[in-house]
């Protein structure tokens, strides 16, 4: 009896301690040679046990509920025993509801990624300062990908998880490390952060909302309906379009989202894929001939 009761307390300490996100992380080094690869592997585990250990929002998570998500560092330059060079690939996934369906929410590939790694020192994140490279730009996609979740369940979720990436932003202004400026590019984190808490994008949290919530989890019922909602979704970007044309937040949600749109709509009819078409081709220019040879294919 009294292994059972400790059995039951143990489970419950384990859903009530369990945090946001389920990350797996990879650190690869396939053009780097002749050095220690055992650094890597330590690499690896430090990042997945921070990513997946911190503490990120104030909520409790069931494991079941955890985000999946998974990240991705190709280290392609040493530059110092314990100063590194390379990418990083982040991407997320959220559930849809009654499916198996697990939707993209963010894939991308950041090229600037240089840090520094002492190994077997643990990764530790203040919300008022930034210790290195590695931790700020780690926790910087942590919160994106809870933003970007939690918008996709709530109108506007997402807002203060959004609000800290913006912070870590700020506070690594005088990095020595590329990524965090407006100046050194129109395509990084500062960017990223600056486009979506910008006004002129609430239409595309909204679009982010009424995809997900209403138009992917009603899709399983009510196919018909999910798809005029997700049409309905992407309606929306158009104001964003016609405002600021290709803005980096809207490249990112196409990069995303391009291939499962095609998949959508390809189940339309005819009337409902031609005005998905001149949508998506005014909204997202860069993928216009996947949209006109892919859904016209269809008809």
């Amino acid at each position: 009896m009294k292994k059972f009761l400790f059995l039951i307390l143990f489970l419950i300490s384990v859903v009530a301690n369990a945090q946001e996100l389920q990350c797996s992380v990879s650190v690869v080094s396939p053009s780097v040679q002749g050095t220690n690869k055992q650094v890597y592997e330590t690499m690896q585990t430090a990042i997945m046990e921070f990513v997946n250990g911190q503490k990120w929002t104030d909520n409790i998570f069931s494991p079941e509920e955890r985000i999946e998500c998974s990240i991705l560092i190709n280290i392609k330059e040493v530059i110092s025993s314990n100063e590194f060079s390379g990418t990083i690939q982040v991407q997320a996934r959220r559930p849809v509801y009654n499916s198996s369906y697990r939707s993209m929410l963010f894939n991308y590939l950041d090229q600037e990624f240089k840090f520094k790694y002492e190994e077997f020192e643990p990764l530790v994140y203040n919300p008022n300062s930034i210790s290195s490279n590695l931790v700020g730009v780690i926790s910087y996609y942590a919160y994106v990908i809870l933003g970007l979740d939690y918008d996709s369940f709530a109108k506007n979720g997402g807002t203060k998880y959004m609000e800290q990436a913006e912070k870590i932003v700020s506070m690594s202004q005088n990095s020595r490390y590329a990524g965090w400026r407006s100046y050194e590019s129109k395509t990084n984190r500062y960017w990223f952060v600056e486009n979506y808490l910008n006004e002129v994008h609430r239409p595309m949290r909204d679009c982010i909302y009424q995809y997900h919530r209403l138009g992917l989890d009603k899709m399983s019922e009510k196919p018909e309906d999910g798809r005029k909602q997700v049409l309905s979704a992407i309606e929306k970007l158009t104001k964003v379009h016609r405002q600021r044309p290709g803005t980096f937040a809207m490249e990112l949600f196409f990069d995303a989202k391009s291939d499962e749109l095609v998949n959508i709509f390809s189940e339309s009819f005819s009337m409902e894929r031609q005005r998905a078409i001149e949508v998506l081709t005014e909204v997202d220019p860069a993928n216009s001939s996947k949209y006109s040879e892919k859904l016209t294919q269809k008809q």
